[in-house]
């Protein structure tokens, strides 16, 4: 068995689901078919949500009839016959009369989650009518009846494995399963979700939880490139990839992977393949638990980074002053990406300014603090367990007038991050593309 992850533009508009449904019809194979919400429904949801929270009732009204008018829209488009363009919006209206009223009562003290929820239960069931009106064999499942997560918002992948497996066991001869990404239930019996992008770890999840051969992402680019496309011309596709090269890509900028998704596949030894809805043909990028080739593979850039260096002469053969220092992030949980120190001063860098005002307070009494704002991570992701001479040579030969920030190097033999100003971050990469990867080019259009 496969599993198969559609994003919100893959199911975004009528032609987009139709798109869809022909590739998961394609083939025999069984598979669980893991699907978003419709583009832009979580951001409108989430709209909604923030304005109950301030009060604004009419508002968040407002917000709920124009998405309502959306998905009138798309049911109309979608569906064939009179018959299911009415079953479709009747359970439409029943999603958004229960909307309606959550807003009206506010009887749950779990409203937010609740709300948004609504999306990927939108989209499975509209999904699952198609498939029916289609005559495709399929069946809808609930993510709430397996997928949890913990009191530390962590999956219990042994429980999903457990709540999944007798709900396929009922239907053997089913090939089709379609259920939703994102959202779960918490330790309390609760909705809650995976957090944004969570439908990846959804369709990585169920791959661990049922031992798939294979993950597959569907998203609108061919695969994992060797560059931002949207800020650096000749580009192109990466045929494969390992785990760990793809997860530094992933947590510094790559958008067409969840960070975390890529843990339990990983574990799981269970391949990913990143593919295009609207190009299928296309062969997409493949990651797998192996070293595919030594050198450099990719770039990607992190943006919104804000910089913090701690100056102290009380570092000096000083031992436990680092500890402090991290504890000060711990409490207030904020991850921090890069860190570089000297024997009088550390420097660190996060990308979640939430808490920065607390965190530089507490951080004062231990020397001079100084913060720098509007910086990018431009993450070099390969294989750099060998000749690592070479491969910083050609990155800082690349740079030639770029100030660069920060350095970390040798933490991971799978990445070199540079901190630079992000005003400068669209001539990093179209350099590094030219230092890197001129000779790639030319093969790949040869």
């Amino acid at each position: 068995m496969i599993v198969l992850k559609f994003g919100g533009t893959s199911v975004g508009t009528a032609k987009s689901i139709q798109q869809v449904v022909e590739i998961i019809t394609q083939t025999e194979q069984p598979k669980i078919v893991v699907l978003s919400a419709v583009s832009g429904t979580t951001n409108s949801l989430i709209q909604i949500s923030n304005h109950i929270k301030k009060g604004e009732v009419d508002d968040a009204l407002l917000c709920v009839h124009q998405l309502h008018n959306s998905y009138l829209n798309l049911t109309g488009e979608l569906y064939k016959t009179p018959n299911y363009k009415e079953r479709a919006r009747a359970f439409v209206a029943t999603k958004f009369n229960g909307i309606k009223t959550l807003i009206e009562t506010k009887e749950s003290n779990n409203i937010d989650n609740i709300i948004v929820a609504q999306g990927e239960i939108l989209s499975t069931n509209l999904v699952q009518l198609f498939l029916e009106e289609s005559n495709v064999s399929s069946s809808l499942i609930s993510a709430l009846d397996f997928m949890e997560i913990d009191e530390n918002k962590e999956p219990k992948i042994n429980l999903i494995s457990k709540r999944i497996t007798p709900i396929l066991n009922q239907n053997l001869s089913q090939k089709i399963w379609i259920t939703q990404g994102f959202i779960c239930k918490n330790e309390l019996g609760e909705i809650s979700n995976l957090q944004r992008g969570g439908s990846d770890y959804t369709a990585s999840l169920i791959g661990a939880a049922i031992g798939a051969t294979e993950i597959q992402i569907w998203t609108d680019i061919d695969g994992m490139h060797n560059n931002d496309p949207r800020f650096v011309e000749n580009t192109f596709s990466i045929k494969e990839i390992s785990f760990d090269e793809a997860a530094e890509l992933a947590y510094f900028g790559a958008k067409i992977l969840h960070p975390q998704s890529l843990i339990p596949a990983k574990e799981n030894n269970i391949p990913v393949l990143l593919k295009n809805t609207f190009n299928p043909s296309s062969k997409g990028t493949i990651i797998k638990n192996k070293s595919v080739k030594s050198g450099v593979t990719a770039i990607a850039a992190k943006d919104g980074i804000t910089a913090i260096k701690i100056k102290s002469y009380r570092m000096l053969m000083a031992y436990g002053f680092l500890k402090k220092v991290f504890e000060v992030f711990e409490k207030y949980e904020t991850p921090i990406d890069m860190i570089t120190t000297s024997e009088v001063a550390v420097s660190l860098t996060v990308d979640n300014t939430l808490h920065l005002e607390k965190i530089v307070k507490e951080l004062n009494p231990f020397g001079k603090i100084e913060i720098n704002t509007n910086l990018s991570i431009v993450c070099v992701a390969g294989d750099f367990s060998q000749n690592k001479e070479g491969v910083s040579a050609a990155i800082f030969n690349s740079l030639k007038g770029i100030s660069i920030r920060m350095i970390s190097y040798g933490g991971s033999n799978y990445n070199v991050s540079l901190l630079i100003k992000t005003h400068d971050k669209t001539a990093a990469l179209n350099a590094l593309n030219i230092g890197l990867f001129a000779k790639q080019f030319e093969l790949q259009h040869y």
